[in-house]
């Protein structure tokens, strides 16, 4: 036996001995290779060394990002809100712009960089502002950024370091969108006190570049009296001012904003130094649709059960007097409204969600197909009587 080992020990250095030709080989041909391997992209963990500390970010690159190519890709800077704050870099990715680039990558072809304020820190601080522009500009350089295509954006407390930023470098912007912002900090009341002359000084320096504001109507965080003021000043310096009111939501107007489909387009339309005419805009965005009235007899012919594709009874639609209701398989109740004889809403729910209508040859409703801001759902009528519970609810 102990013979046995010795030779099979034997026979092993044999082979290992014969084995380095072969692995340097493909080492070589990896090496050879290696700028056609997958590379990295979506949201990818950064660091940056500042001020002697190390800074955690994030950087989001499209998918079809390539290094290879060389191609100058457009780049947002993106500023979080207060309750994104830390030290772990990846708060910042949970709302606003990051969210929605989850939700539908196909409408932002940018590259973001998304820096992150400390927790005992705002983003009006000149060191948390500086480390921000030192992010963008290592970004810009390492994935090809384009100087021209530089846009800024930011969210509430993220809203306020945007006007900082637009203040401070007016020319590298090509673009500015923020959401629920604004120029009086509530950690700085006495700022109040110079309204009559601060939002002046801010749209001489954005005069030049184009701005779009969003705002709830009842934020009762930051005031949409600051956007008012501002598009006012920003509007008398001869700039080009965008600002959309959502009738009805409070703080919270970014999801909204963000998924708006036209945004990224506006962003992309603007180059930096191009040359571009006065424009103001104050819009108001009611949160529905208004509604339309039908008949008993239009409201009767939605009546009904729905299923998915797999049989299964999802809502059933029912008429009580005037009005429509929709009950779920867990029992849940939400009225609906017609926004026209061939689309639902919610008017209590959410202001993304439409029931589309889907009709046969003789006009009578077949389907129903649920679209939101993500996906969408289509739910097949069947064709029997309301059962007689259902009937008299």
């Amino acid at each position: 036996m102990q013979r046995f080992l010795r030779l099979f020990a034997a026979c092993l250095c044999c082979s290992w001995g014969l084995a380095p030709t072969p692995v340097y080989a493909a080492a070589g041909s990896k090496k050879a290779s290696r700028k056609h391997l997958p590379q990295d992209t979506g949201f990818l963990n950064r660091k940056i060394q500042f001020g002697g500390t190390t800074r955690r970010y994030q950087v989001y690159l499209p998918e079809d990002w390539n290094a290879d190519d060389h191609k100058r890709w457009p780049i947002i800077l993106f500023l979080h809100g207060r309750g994104e704050r830390g030290a772990e870099g990846m708060w910042q990715t949970q709302i606003g712009l990051p969210a929605q680039i989850r939700d539908h990558p196909e409408r932002w072809p940018f590259i973001v960089v998304m820096p992150q304020c400390s927790l005992d820190r705002t983003w009006t601080d000149h060191d948390m502002l500086a480390i921000a522009i030192a992010e963008l500009d290592q970004e810009t350089a390492e994935f090809h950024g384009d100087p021209a295509r530089t846009y800024l954006s930011g969210l509430s407390l993220g809203g306020y370091g945007v006007w900082e930023l637009a203040e401070q470098f007016p020319n590298r912007w090509a673009a500015i969108a923020i959401a629920a912002g604004g120029i009086f900090w509530s950690y700085a009341p006495d700022r109040w006190l110079q309204a009559s002359t601060l939002p002046a000084e801010y749209a001489k320096a954005v005069a030049g570049t184009p701005v779009w504001l969003f705002h709830g109507s009842e934020d009762n965080v930051v005031p949409p009296r600051q956007d008012e003021l501002l598009f006012t000043a920003v509007k008398n310096a001869g700039g080009r001012i965008r600002l959309w009111i959502y009738q009805g939501l409070k703080h919270d107007c970014w999801t909204r904003a963000y998924n708006e489909p036209d945004l990224p387009r506006w962003l992309l339309s603007h180059r930096r130094d191009a040359r571009e005419a006065p424009f103001a805009e104050h819009v108001s965005i009611p949160m529905h649709p208004p509604a339309i009235r039908l008949t008993p007899a239009q409201l009767d012919s939605f009546s009904g059960e729905y299923v998915d594709g797999h049989g299964i009874v999802v809502v059933t639609l029912f008429r009580q007097g005037e009005s429509l209701y929709q009950k779920n398989q867990h029992g849940e109740m939400a009225e609906l409204a017609a926004e026209s004889n061939s689309v639902l809403f919610y008017p209590n729910g959410s202001s993304f969600t439409r029931l589309s209508v889907e009709r046969d040859s003789l006009g009578r409703v077949a389907a129903l197909v649920l679209h939101d801001d993500r996906h969408e759902e289509r739910w097949e009528r069947i064709r029997q009587p309301l059962r007689t519970h259902l009937q008299s609810e």
